[in-house]
């Protein structure tokens, strides 16, 4: 009975969801060799993904439909790589992503490739890097980055997966 009620509950937690997974990631760092893989995986298990450069149409605001997918996902996996901070792109998709979570509408997962968790909860090495630059570009919109700073603090802080050499 209460598997029953469980498995009635995430199906209406999730009931306007038209992806299973929003695949979040640095194109330039993980597109042609683990995002790729990931992202086939996903698929070949049966899992509808969506991923930008394959669901976003030619002519389409990419910004807008970002944000539906992100909407309309039960789960973000989240790919963090040396470069992924200095994507204001991939920053506010994570905003967007943690304010779901927030809300209880969507799993996050994420993934620390080749780089230390504590780099993305605490903005230290390429992160830190990335946040001077930001500050000098968003002067006049420091909550956007404080909103960004807020974001990768909560989001290193979950269970995820560490893919780092050694």
């Amino acid at each position: 009975m209460a598997a029953g009620k469980y498995q009635e509950s995430y199906s209406s937690r999730f009931a306007n969801c038209k992806y299973q997974v929003f695949l979040s990631f640095r194109g330039e760092d993980t597109r042609k060799n683990f995002t790729d893989h990931l992202s086939k995986a996903l698929v070949d298990a049966g899992f509808h993904t969506f991923r930008d450069d394959d669901e976003i149409r030619r002519g389409k605001n990419i910004q807008l439909e970002l944000q539906k997918a992100i909407q309309q996902s039960k789960i973000a996996i989240i790919v963090f790589s040396k470069n992924h901070a200095s994507s204001r792109w991939c920053l506010d998709e994570l905003v967007m992503i943690m304010e779901r979570k927030r809300n209880a509408d969507c799993i996050v997962f994420p993934v620390f490739y080749h780089v230390d968790p504590s780099e993305v909860r605490n903005q230290t090495g390429s992160f830190a890097a990335a946040f001077v630059e930001h500050e000098k570009h968003f002067k006049e919109e420091m909550e956007r980055v404080n909103g960004w700073r807020i974001a990768l603090k909560e989001v290193a802080n979950l269970a995820g997966m560490d893919l780092r050499d050694g």
